[in-house]
């Protein structure tokens, strides 16, 4: 149902029928990679997204994300992409750098491809908060992939 009369509005579907997904997952920190594309995982299967039109990659850390991003939305092949893995602080300013400049060159790839990147990857100050994360995020970033990919199909823009 519409909220305003007269106005059309576009709800939220999260129907993954007919939609293809590709995650890339960092495996700089494996256990809360492995525990956000589970849960992604679960999610796109539990909404409708076929098992082969799932394709999971893996890259070596996070700055590596965006390359691989940019080669899987160029390709054609995808309706939308997710981005996984965890930057956890540590002692050095390395910590900044690798979070900034991962999360612009997942923010410029989406905008110049025109294709939904799903941001799952946790930046927090420790291990504890990642974990404790992990599994949400990896479900948030499913539905936000799904319902992106279809807004697109949709748009009235």
């Amino acid at each position: 149902m519409a909220r305003f009369e007269h106005i059309p509005e576009t709800l939220p579907n999260l129907d993954g029928k007919d939609l293809r997904v590709a995650i890339v997952c960092a495996r700089f920190n494996p256990n809360i990679g492995e525990g956000l594309t589970s849960a992604c995982v679960t999610e796109l299967l539990e909404r409708g997204v076929a098992p082969e039109h799932i394709l999971i990659q893996t890259v070596p850390g996070a700055l590596e994300l965006p390359l691989i991003l940019q080669k899987l939305g160029r390709s054609g092949k995808f309706d939308a992409l997710v981005a996984l893995g965890a930057v956890i602080r540590g002692e050095t300013y390395h910590f900044e750098i690798v979070s900034n400049d991962m999360s612009a060159g997942i923010m410029r790839l989406q905008l110049d491809l025109g294709l939904p990147i799903a941001n799952g990857v946790l930046t927090t100050e420790d291990d504890d908060q990642a974990l404790a994360r992990m599994h949400d995020k990896g479900r948030d970033c499913a539905l936000a992939a799904i319902e992106m990919a279809n807004l697109l199909r949709t748009s009235h823009a």
